[in-house]
């Protein structure tokens, strides 16, 4: 009986031990603390990689997607206009639209230049050519001469300056960047005012630009 009541103690010692060895096991096994409803780890989240809704995605360098994309598309822009503004002292027969064209040559260098830190900070390349777009449309105007190619080179230097004008002051509103939101609030003034110049040659030369939609 000794004998039985003893082999019954070991035999409980040692399912016992087994139990919790294993319940010990399963909580080392991946997953396992889960399954023993204990809040699992989130992962570190890397720096300079985080995206904020009210800010926009941040690239690794702390820098703005946005704000890289708009100083990328603004340099595109002042290359169009600098090879536009150069057509226009070669091709056109007109005063006002040959000293239209190398107000853009100059304006656009200004605003390159103040662009460049800015860039370099934001870790944006220079384009080394205007967008394919712009391209097309350099092209075309290559073929123009005279007052076909002031009608068409003044459209294009209007409709320029409306979607700048557009794209700095909602840069101004939203840029992340201090030193780029400030220099978009100065320039979209300015491009204002060019705006409205081209507008007057444009009525001076009776193009019809198309209106805002």
């Amino acid at each position: 009986m000794i004998a039985n009541r003893t082999y019954r103690r070991i035999f409980t010692f040692s399912a016992t031990t087994l139990l919790v060895g294993a319940t010990a096991l399963a909580q080392m096994q991946p997953g396992g603390a889960a399954q023993q409803g204990m809040p699992s780890e989130t992962p570190m989240q890397q720096p300079g990689q985080q995206t904020n809704p009210a800010q926009g995605m941040i690239a690794n360098n702390g820098a703005s997607f946005a704000d890289q994309a708009f100083v990328r598309s603004i340099f595109e822009s002042d290359a169009a206009e600098m090879q536009l503004g150069q057509l226009a002292q070669q091709r056109s027969q007109s005063p006002d639209v040959k000293q239209l064209g190398q107000r853009m040559v100059e304006d656009r260098t200004k605003l390159d230049k103040q662009l460049k830190p800015i860039a370099d900070k934001l870790s944006v390349e220079k384009p080394k050519e205007p967008s394919k777009k712009d391209k097309e449309l350099i092209s075309k105007l290559e073929a123009l001469s005279g007052p076909q190619f002031d009608e068409e080179y003044i459209k294009a230097v209007a409709e320029d300056h409306r979607k700048d004008v557009e794209d700095f002051k909602s840069e101004a509103e939203s840029a992340q960047d201090p030193n780029l939101q400030q220099a978009a609030k100065q320039d979209e003034s300015v491009l204002a005012e060019r705006l409205k110049a081209v507008e007057q040659i444009a009525q001076t030369h009776n193009v019809q630009i198309e209106e805002k939609k």
